[in-house]
């Protein structure tokens, strides 16, 4: 159950509703549209009578939402959400924001000379895995802290924003420390502590989609971070298995119409991970934009035939470059910019 305040309530109006509901043992957190406060019910609203509350003072209206996701849904909050990182880097707003750098942060050199190219290119936000959840235990796992060190430092240089994925509830509050954003990876999607924790922090989420998780099971992954308190959440698309095996993964591109209207949250794509070739990239990065996406994930590195993870599918900085002056007048034929 959504409650709609109306654009004149009160703050008092706004308590008294919310002591109402929490008064019958359940939970609220509370929205913010255009057209007022939203108060979402979490909690079996059974127990709650939809026309006593719609007669209070300050309520607009009450909407039952049907979808097991509430908070996070399209009836919920009408217009788009957008995520405010810092320095006025945005996502979800009119500008395209691309996310580039390293997959793992492997020392200060190469982390730098990544940034600088992006940076030089129009690219605000720096990515790279100081944890790597990998699929054998000998693979190259990440530095740790280090790697949070040399990512922190080298975004503070370039003036940049920087992401990287926080995979276990205990480094938490380590990875907050050194991040603006922090990153749920496909491995952890369905990790409910993992979300449940994020949900109590106030820095962004980049959610992304689990590799066999439908869009349904997605956004209620996004609710359990919603529903702990944390509205800030990005989604981003990184492909699923299907049987193809032409690509390491098939990029759902089809996922951001769909996110589009059944949610209000910010939706980017990731074809580095979604592929694993550098020549599928540039034009699924295309096609993202064009689909209407709000940024696009791209690995890139100095030196691809020297990373300690995922080097195939990484893109130089002279082959990103080009890339960005392809992709500028697609995205301002949708009416965007980056």
């Amino acid at each position: 159950m959504i409650i709609v305040m109306k654009k004149s309530a009160t703050k008092n109006h706004v308590d008294f509703v919310i002591n109402e509901i929490e008064s019958k043992g359940l939970k609220s957190m509370q929205l913010f549209s255009t057209e007022g406060t939203i108060i979402a019910i979490i909690g079996d609203e059974r127990i709650i009578d939809q026309n006593h509350i719609s007669t209070l003072d300050g309520v607009s209206r009450v909407i039952l939402v049907l979808p097991p996701y509430k908070m996070v849904s399209r009836e919920a909050k009408r217009e788009d959400t957008i995520i405010k990182i810092k320095d006025g880097v945005e996502i979800g707003g009119n500008t395209i924001q691309m996310i580039c750098g390293p997959c793992a942060i492997e020392n200060y050199t190469f982390v730098s000379q990544a940034a600088k190219s992006c940076k030089a290119a129009g690219v605000n936000i720096l990515r790279g895995g100081a944890f790597k959840p990998r699929t054998g235990p000998y693979s190259f796992k990440g530095l740790g802290k280090e790697g949070l060190e040399i990512l922190q430092q080298v975004g503070k240089e370039e003036n940049m924003a920087v992401v990287t994925e926080v995979i276990d509830v205990r480094d938490v509050d380590l990875v907050y420390k050194y991040t603006d954003i922090m990153q749920v990876g496909a491995r952890n999607m369905q990790n409910f502590n993992l979300l449940e924790e994020l949900g109590k922090v106030d820095k962004p989420i980049l959610l992304k989609r689990g590799i066999s998780a439908t869009i349904k099971e997605w956004l209620l992954a996004a609710e359990y971070i919603m529903s702990g308190g944390n509205p800030n959440i990005i989604l981003c698309e990184r492909g699923i298995r299907t049987f193809e095996t032409e690509t390491r993964y098939t990029l759902a591109i089809g996922s951001v119409p769909i996110i589009k209207d059944l949610s209000h949250l910010p939706i980017i794509l990731d074809p580095s991970h979604a592929t694993g070739n550098p020549s599928l990239i540039g034009p699924l990065a295309k096609a993202s934009i064009a689909a209407g996406a709000d940024g696009v994930m791209i690995e890139v590195h100095p030196c691809p035939d020297k990373a300690l993870c995922d080097g195939p599918q990484a893109y130089t900085p002279e082959k990103f470059s080009q890339l960005m002056k392809e992709l500028d007048p697609i995205a301002k034929a949708v009416g965007r910019k980056f």
